[in-house]
Parts: structure tokens; sequence; C-alpha cells
């Protein structure tokens, strides 16, 4: 019986530490700014270490998009960075490509691609 014991406390601990490091590292964050400018985190242990490290990689005026396990994507228009864009958070990366795409285009964008994305551990 001490084998077993040994096994499921090794079993039981194994799967704390597994759902700690997936419910730890759930914070991200976007960081939009104007003519392209952006930044991005993912994997942070809280949302506020996630927002100021997009906020540290992005230069324009920017603001932050929290990601909690969830996918972000930034939109610009190709040819007119200081144009028209858009962006948005899902469950699935493709999700918010495909928002994102649509924003920019929805706001004047005439040829639109995706600036930047990122996924925390959970999107």
């Amino acid at each position: 019986m001490s084998g077993f014991r040994c096994v499921l406390a090794g079993a039981t601990l194994a799967g704390l530490l597994l759902s700690n490091m997936a419910t730890g590292y759930a914070a991200g964050a976007l960081a939009i700014g104007s003519c392209g400018a952006y930044g991005f985190a993912y994997d942070f242990p809280r949302e506020d270490a996630a927002s100021r490290a997009a906020l540290g990689k992005c230069h324009g005026g920017c603001k932050v998009v929290p990601l909690s396990r969830a996918c972000g994507a930034i939109a610009v228009d190709g040819k007119n960075a200081c144009g028209a864009h858009g962006y948005a958070v899902a469950p699935r990366l493709g999700q918010a490509q495909n928002t994102a795409l649509k924003q920019c285009y929805d706001y004047g964008g005439k040829d639109c691609v995706i600036r930047a994305w990122a996924c925390d551990a959970k999107g």
C-alpha cells in the first residue's frame, strides 16, 4: 500500500503543479497606438504586468486591450498605416484576426492586414 500511496501523492502533486501553471500564467495584453504602433505581451501571471509590458513596446499614444485566456489581433491598412485600423479579442486566434480585419475595412481601410497578434496560455 505504501507504493500506491506514493504514486497517488506524486500524481496529485503533478496535477496541482500543472493546474497552477495553466491558471497562473493566463494574462496578456495588446497595446494599440497611432500609425500602426503596437505592443503585446502574453502568459504573464497578472493583468497589470502584461499591460505594462505591452505598453513598454508601443510608442504613439497607446491604449491597452487586456487578453484573459484569449487571443487578440490588430489590423491596419497596409497602404496607410496612419489610416483605418481594427482590433479584436476572441477565444480563438482566427476569430480575433477575422474581426480585426473586418473592423479595419469597416472603418475605411482598403488593404487591411494583420499587424500583430498574441494569445495567452489558454487562447
